[in-house]
């Protein structure tokens, strides 16, 4: 070894010193990530302290599964240790939603006991970005609204609900719940469902009041009169009945006008939608009112005319 200076190391006492193999440190050396101080008398590399560090570092940045070209980069000095770090944490952020979404859609297609076909479509549905996602229920909206100027903003704000975003770490029940939301509003049946509801809305909303809470009045109450109705077992075309559509619509009350603006909404896809989007956007879900409307759309049919 070279006498009178620091202290030097051939290839093999450096893989001892730092328990990396043989061939690892010859690579780092080979393409001049780790180049040696000097050549033994022997014509064998020889490295200094600096070089241990140096290695050190190599291992370090490999394991955090920083590139080779990045690796290189970071000794050159071309790029900063921070820098590479950071490029590195949002790669990986990116890996880990990803990994999330994967477990989330494969507890679900377990769940489901899914086959090949349904698993495709899940695994698709589930991996749109955000802005795609968002594109499916703009469509879906736009083609509800179409041409209606006078909708109650309440019921088009529930429609358009929040983006249907799913979280950074989504839960099996919300992947599950964006896919059967996106299956439920590429439906047919269901957009020309949700026009008729949105038409029928915008008209009774131009003759009636346009305070937004009005709707959401109208619905509580339905829900707590009917309910109370039904667990007496009250029927939809008994006397009973009559006089409850007395207690929450008044006397003189137009039910004709009313059994054709919820005639057509007690459609329990209508119900789902909306509580669809609350598992997804992560906020509660609203106590199911598709029975009382139910009820209230056939005591109409039988009383209209009372």
């Amino acid at each position: 070894m070279i006498d009178d200076g620091p202290e030097t190391f051939t290839i093999g006492q450096l893989a001892r010193r730092t328990g990396l193999p043989v061939r690892t440190i010859r690579y780092w050396s080979d393409i001049g990530a780790l180049p040696p101080v000097g050549r033994s008398h022997g014509g064998y590399r020889l490295y200094d302290a600096e070089c241990v560090a140096r290695l050190e570092l190599v291992r370090t940045l490999r394991e955090l599964g920083l590139s080779l070209d990045d690796v290189r980069r970071v000794l050159a000095r071309e790029i900063t240790v921070a820098e590479v770090a950071a490029a590195h944490v949002a790669a990986l952020d990116a890996q880990i939603r990803a990994l999330r979404v994967s477990r989330a859609v494969l507890s679900t297609i377990a769940r489901r006991q899914s086959d090949t076909q349904e698993t495709t479509l899940m695994n698709e549905l589930a991996r749109l970005s955000a802005r795609e996602r968002k594109q499916i229920i703009d469509d879906f909206t736009d083609e509800v609204f179409a041409g209606l100027d006078d909708t109650n903003p309440h019921f088009h704000a529930r429609v358009r609900g929040v983006a249907a975003e799913l979280p950074d770490d989504p839960t099996p029940l919300q992947v599950d719940a964006w896919i059967e939301l996106a299956e439920l509003v590429e439906d047919e049946g269901f957009r020309a469902l949700m026009r008729r509801i949105a038409e029928t809305n915008s008209q009774s909303f131009r003759e009636r009041s346009r305070e937004p809470q009005a709707y959401l009045g109208f619905a509580r109450e339905v829900a707590l009169l009917v309910g109370e109705a039904q667990e007496r077992g009250v029927a939809p075309d008994g006397p009973e009945a009559d006089a409850l559509l007395t207690e929450l619509l008044g006397r003189g009350a137009d039910r004709a006008a009313l059994l054709d603006r919820v005639g057509v909404s007690p459609d329990l896809r209508v119900e789902r939608y909306f509580q669809l989007l609350a598992i997804i956007n992560g906020y509660e879900q609203p106590p199911s009112a598709a029975a009382a409307f139910q009820w209230l759309a056939a005591a109409l049919r039988v009383h209209v005319g009372s």
